[in-house]
């Protein structure tokens, strides 16, 4: 069977935030609804309730609770997915880089710049801040390579920035982002579905909708045991004798 023509195929929208991968999902998602296009909208983490309260997107992947500080997403739900590591993003050769772990104490005489999108919100901010905010994290990775300063952030952001001259250690003891899933109240069909996806629902699985089996009663129960032992051989079944055929002397 051909697949529709994306003029006229559904549409569902999901936002997703740098750092998070949801290529596995899309591809799930292309093979069990072919007749749906799910359209990917490259968002930051400050803008995606806004997106979901004025029903831009259907779905967000997004961090968690920092999504929620930016905006009002409206009636909504949330699942988290999973807790990124904290790291600090430094030059390569950073006194810092001889630690393989890090405490916020480390950071003490630092100097730390805090990005206006905030993929992380820290309220006991540890070192100096830097009065200049960069407009974006991709902004502060430039200004760490310029020995500006340091940056707080979720591992997936420093992976996605990687640079060779820029390295980053763990810090424990300080807040971390999780990443997760914001979408409107009432959950729709589509959201449902993504849902599954998301959390490994294999295709014909139930949803925990069906109805329990009805209780048999108990005639229906020894009807059954007794066919179940015909069945067996254990007992003659209907026509047959119970009289034993005795050979012929």
């Amino acid at each position: 069977m051909s697949q529709p023509a994306d003029a006229d195929r559904a549409v569902f929208r999901v936002a997703y935030v740098p750092g998070t991968t949801p290529g596995k999902w899309v591809r799930i998602w292309g093979d069990r609804h072919p007749e749906v296009q799910l359209q990917l909208v490259a968002t930051e983490v400050a803008d995606t309730a806004a997106a979901i309260g004025n029903r831009d997107v259907d779905m967000a992947i997004t961090r968690l609770p920092d999504a929620l500080t930016h905006a009002d997403p409206g009636a909504h739900h949330t699942i988290t997915l999973y807790d990124e590591t904290t790291v600090v993003v430094i030059p390569k050769d950073h006194l810092l880089s001889a630690g393989e772990e890090l405490q916020p104490a480390d950071l003490a005489d630092e100097s730390l710049l805090w990005p206006l999108d905030e993929p992380l919100v820290v309220t006991d901010r540890p070192g100096t801040a830097i009065e200049h905010r960069p407009d974006t994290t991709a902004d502060a990775i430039e200004l760490v390579a310029a020995g500006i300063g340091l940056l707080l952030v979720p591992q997936s952001l420093a992976r996605l920035h990687h640079r060779r001259d820029l390295d980053y250690r763990p810090v424990t003891d300080v807040a971390t982002s999780s990443v997760g899933l914001l979408w409107p109240d009432p959950t729709s069909e589509l959201a449902e579905e993504f849902i599954g996806i998301v959390r490994g629902r294999k295709p014909n699985s139930s949803r925990g909708t069906a109805e329990p089996a009805p209780k048999r009663s108990a005639k229906e129960k020894a009807a059954a045991k007794r066919a179940a032992r015909e069945a067996a051989g254990k007992t003659p079944g209907p026509g047959r004798s119970k009289s034993r055929t005795r050979r012929p002397r």
